[in-house]
């Protein structure tokens, strides 16, 4: 089956368009660019080099995807962004491209990026995650699954948002973000277990209540983060959310937020 392309695009004859693709008038396409089955770009949308896009995504108007990098170290190299399937980007969204040659930018599968959204350089996205209005994300950072952003969030460079947070409107962060918990304020701040988005994830309120536990020890307790692992170890009964917690806090580089 083959695609709709409109005579009024742009579209490189290096490009590979899977089928039953509608591109709009007024899209800009480059030749290194790799586009999956069932995908819609609407007009004013610039897909450049380096883009490699599954099947069944929406690109809106002004959207544009793999964008050279905003970092001073780049110098040219041939990079890549790679979106997985079934994502929204809505109006005006940049996506940078990583910066240098071999590396990806990365925005996994599901996610819905509203309008005037920004994903810096080498930042990998999960599945299934929110990014509020005009949300801007640097680069080198990892978001997880199942993530939402309200808006306006700022996420600063090389940090971390683990699986079923919340980052609420407004926000700025310089400092990773545990997985299941709900943050916000200023400066940012822990605001408690992000207990709706662990009900819509299937959760049980067992668990729900062991990750609150954990999550007591590390932000009311009077010991280090260190310690507070530990005790979570020996107190909080075992179980993969808890294991995820884990893990996360004993690979933080950048810190964790603090309690509000």
């Amino acid at each position: 089956m083959s695609s709709e392309i409109n005579p009024r695009a742009e579209v490189s004859p290096k490009a590979k368009i899977g089928d039953n693709c509608k591109i709009f008038p007024f899209a800009y396409i480059e030749d290194d660019v790799v586009i999956g089955d069932n995908c819609v770009v609407f007009p004013f949308t610039s897909i450049l080099n380096g883009t490699r896009m599954g099947n069944n995504n929406k690109v809106h108007q002004g959207s544009v995807l793999a964008a050279l990098p905003q970092d001073f170290n780049f110098c040219g190299e041939q990079s890549e962004l790679v979106i997985g399937d079934n994502n929204i980007i809505r109006e005006n969204v940049v996506i940078n491209r990583a910066t240098h040659e071999g590396c990806k930018t990365v925005i996994g599968n599901g996610n819905f990026l509203m309008e005037g959204a920004h994903i810096s350089h080498d930042t990998v996205v999960g599945d299934h995650c929110v990014f509020g209005y005009g949300t801007k994300i640097a680069g080198d950072c990892c978001i997880e699954d199942n993530v939402i952003f309200s808006s306006s969030v700022i996420e600063n460079a090389k940090t971390r948002v683990g699986c079923c947070a919340m980052i609420q409107a407004g926000t700025t962060f310089s400092k990773d973000v545990p997985p299941y918990v709900i943050a916000g304020g200023k400066p940012v701040g822990y605001g408690g277990p992000n207990t709706v988005m662990m009900d819509a994830n299937g959760i049980e309120e067992k668990v729900r209540k062991h990750v609150a536990n954990a999550y007591r020890l590390v932000f009311h307790g009077q010991t280090s983060l260190f310690d507070a692992i530990r005790q979570i170890e020996d107190q909080v009964p075992d179980g993969p959310e808890i294991r995820n917690i884990v893990a996360f806090l004993k690979a933080t580089q950048a810190g964790i937020i603090s309690k509000i």
